[in-house]
């Protein structure tokens, strides 16, 4: 995807959030990020760290910490790597107005990518063990937490 949608839908000059310069392929060490965003509706963004940018997904309900919970999340616009660490308040009259703060971050472990699924594991404060995101339609996805094996 890149960060021409990114940067288009957002004024620099008005939003603290970071511009971010393009994306970093090449890195091991990958990280996550999730952040409960109060914009017109409490949601939490689940950001993965993938092909040098973060991969991102809104998901309405607070995000599965027990297995057999599904949860829709419904992927967004891919994040520069710098948003990592972004909290604050997006003024109003900006995409995605309102209170940005991190409710979970960590590194994780990519175990398997297909076009129609990823298999993660994360070791976040919250967020711990297996999870998988699949494809269902169009922007839509499942994200569920994995049986511990």
């Amino acid at each position: 995807m890149g960060l021409e949608e990114y940067q288009r839908k957002r004024d620099f000059k008005r939003t603290s959030e970071p511009e971010g310069a393009g994306a970093h392929p090449g890195s091991t060490n990958l990280h996550f990020v999730v952040h409960l965003h109060q914009a017109s509706h409490l949601h939490w963004d689940l950001r993965l760290e993938m092909d040098g940018v973060l991969r991102s997904w809104a998901v309405p309900k607070e995000p599965p910490l027990e297995p057999g919970i599904r949860r829709l999340a419904v992927q967004v616009e891919d994040h520069p790597l710098d948003y990592m660490d972004f909290q604050g308040v997006i003024p109003e009259g900006e995409y995605g107005a309102g209170t940005v703060e991190i409710w979970d971050n960590g590194k994780y472990e990519l175990q398997k990518r297909e076009s129609e699924k990823i298999e993660f594991a994360l070791e976040g404060g919250r967020m711990e063990g297996g999870y998988v995101l699949i494809h269902t339609k169009g922007k839509n996805w499942i994200l569920l937490k994995r049986k511990a094996a």
